[in-house]
């Protein structure tokens, strides 16, 4: 079993490291100082388990989690944490187990034991059921990087890919926008079959001389073009601004 632990502590990364090699389960231990890394990991290496902290610099574990679970082979996530509060929430995003350190040896070795018995049809199902992220994951030179949804003006596809528009630029991701429309359903409208826009960032519609009508996106200097079919929500959409 290959184990990725995730911890901004070297302390405490130290020592789930150290009970890792007590047991005979795991063959193979990484470490990962934050979300952004343990997702750069998990997608090169593909660890079985991932011992996932709650408190970290930048996304915390609880989003991490849930980026993890949206990868082809989905990890099963454990919770190493000091703090009870999050129970409720890390069961949500699917996880294993939940640990508070300081982690004892046979309690670790025992979610292990229940992780291992997860199959891939299972840890498949867990990924059908995501949560909403605050960020969406992009790989740009072979580096991870995480868009905040609030920093996003619009998603278009174009054929297999949907390029995302955002206040640092843009850049293509995976995500298709059948899925991105079930996620955010709450923050972007439908303009068109192949385009979101952000609802917070919609000013209002114009339309060009060939008659064709457009969304205007505050702070973005592209229009995107909105189809007769989501016309009168979009205008409905305006006028409530």
């Amino acid at each position: 079993m290959k184990v990725l632990v995730v911890d901004d502590e070297p302390l405490a990364q130290q020592r789930l490291q150290q009970l890792l090699k007590q047991i005979d389960l795991v063959t193979d231990v990484e470490l990962a100082n934050n979300g952004e890394q343990a997702i750069q990991q998990c997608e090169k290496n593909s660890p079985d388990v991932v011992l996932l902290d709650i408190r970290m610099p930048g996304i915390d574990g609880l989003e991490t989690a849930q980026h993890l679970s949206q990868l082809d082979k989905v990890p099963a996530i454990i919770f190493t944490t000091a703090y009870d509060e999050y129970a409720l929430e890390a069961f949500k995003v699917h996880a294993v187990d939940y640990l508070l350190k300081p982690v004892r040896a046979e309690k670790l070795e025992s979610s292990l034991l229940r992780a291992n018995q997860l199959n891939q049809v299972q840890m498949m199902a867990i990924k059908a059921q995501p949560q909403q992220r605050k960020n969406i994951t992009a790989k740009i030179s072979g580096n991870i990087k995480l868009i905040p949804i609030n920093d996003i003006y619009f998603f278009r596809a174009d054929q297999k890919y949907v390029t995302v528009k955002y206040t640092q630029g843009e850049t293509i991701i995976e995500d298709t926008l059948k899925d991105l429309q079930h996620e955010f359903e709450d923050k972007f409208a439908r303009v068109h079959r192949n385009a979101l826009v952000a609802r917070k960032y919609i000013t209002g519609i114009q339309k060009n001389a060939d008659g064709h009508t457009y969304v205007t996106i505050q702070g973005c200097d592209e229009l995107v073009e909105i189809s007769r079919r989501h016309l009168s929500a979009i205008k409905k959409l305006v006028m409530s601004l």
